[in-house]
């Protein structure tokens, strides 16, 4: 069988598929489905300083390739966290990364020295890009220098390996992926959710309370690898992939453009086993290609020379 085992910004993960934060749970909720063993790694859902309610319903709206969400980092905050699910994952055998969130870029800092000496915690991901809080606004992942301050604050609060998770709502994306690498990230998740809304003409309603949320489903797909491209391209540091990943040939697309891993998102909604069966489907898609190991596809991706049209009719 194929060799799936990769090192991820230091963490070596026996496969490089992860669940996508928000949608498997703070800790090991789903253990019952998928076995914490048979995934590279568990991401939780955001933490953040205070606990958070969440915004109000209808807050989940289905879509025709996808759906809408605006939960609002609905959580019980930091000390729960610490308190409560961390003592639960102690021995889940797999790596497991906190995504933090923050109201302020100091919060990111706070949170960061919080889960630092936690040896439950392999790695964070700082949760830069969520579009469901402050109205739709990004502050942290649309402005280069404001994402580079936050990550410099978690990088000065922690010794553990960071991930940036961006948003592809943006006009640059490689600018927003230089900015965190050059704030001290070990590396980038790309991406987040797409902005998007949805209305009922009948009842001139919207599909969500706070009218725009965010979009995930399949449909991502196209715009999350372009984006995860651009972020590869543009820094040193190693991209997870994330967006509209369901079947192995999505996982090795993310790979071949030079993803060093992926995460699952709303895939798993819809299928919560889907995560422990693709390692399995991943490692027969690597053996029917005669190749040995996830590692030497990732980065393979073959983009022709490009071409220059002069008068004439010549290149």
């Amino acid at each position: 069988m194929a060799d799936l085992a990769i090192s991820l910004a230091g963490l070596e993960l026996r496969n490089p598929i992860l669940s996508a934060s928000g949608t498997f749970g703070h800790g090991l909720e789903m253990q019952h489905i998928v076995a914490p063993s048979a995934v590279g790694g568990l991401v939780s859902k955001t933490v953040t300083r205070e606990p958070r309610a969440g915004n109000p319903m209808p807050r989940i709206c289905e879509t025709e390739a996808g759906f809408l969400n605006s939960i609002g980092l609905e959580n019980r905050g930091i000390e729960a966290y610490l308190t409560d699910t961390l003592p639960e994952v102690a021995g889940a055998d797999t790596v497991i990364l906190t995504n933090i969130g923050g109201r302020s870029a100091e919060d990111f800092g706070e949170l960061a020295a919080m889960l630092d000496e936690r040896d439950e915690v392999d790695g964070l991901e700082i949760n830069l890009s969520c579009p469901n809080v402050q109205g739709g606004r990004l502050p942290y992942s649309t402005d280069p220098a404001v994402a580079e301050d936050v990550v410099r604050r978690v990088r000065s609060a922690t010794t553990k390996p960071i991930f940036a998770k961006l948003s592809p709502n943006v006009t640059r994306i490689a600018d927003i992926a230089v900015a965190v690498e050059c704030g001290g990230a070990d590396g980038i998740t790309a991406v987040n959710t797409i902005l998007g809304m949805s209305v009922d003409w009948r009842t001139g309603r919207p599909g969500l309370n706070t009218v725009m949320g965010g979009f995930s489903g399949v449909s991502l797909k196209p715009i999350a690898l372009r984006c995860a491209w651009e972020c590869v391209r543009a820094v040193q540091i190693p991209v997870i992939g994330c967006g509209g990943i369901g079947t192995a040939d999505d996982v090795l697309e993310f790979l071949v453009v030079g993803c060093a891993a992926v995460q699952i998102g709303t895939a798993s909604f819809g299928d919560p086993g889907l995560l422990g069966r693709l390692p399995a489907e991943l490692s027969e898609r690597l053996d029917a290609a005669g190749i040995a190991a996830a590692r030497d596809v990732i980065g393979s991706l073959e983009v022709a020379a490009r071409t220059r049209e002069v008068p004439g009719g010549s290149t």
